[in-house]
């Protein structure tokens, strides 16, 4: 396991503890190991690759 410091904005962080409050996550370190987990799951390198091959051949023929 790895120990990270990192700074959020405030209403951020009370969205974080307000589901931790609801019952949602055990504490802070879940949310945010979480949504890490899911901001990488979305952005595998192959999965980025086709978004951009799909931006540029937007972007050079447009949609008709």
């Amino acid at each position: 396991m790895k120990t990270i410091e990192m700074e959020v904005p405030d209403q951020l962080y009370k969205k974080a503890v307000g589901l931790v409050k609801e019952g949602w996550f055990r504490n802070e370190n879940d949310i945010f190991a979480e949504a890490i987990r899911r901001f990488l799951d979305s952005h595998k390198p192959e999965l980025m690759k086709k978004f951009i091959l799909d931006d540029v051949e937007w972007g050079l023929h447009g949609q008709e």
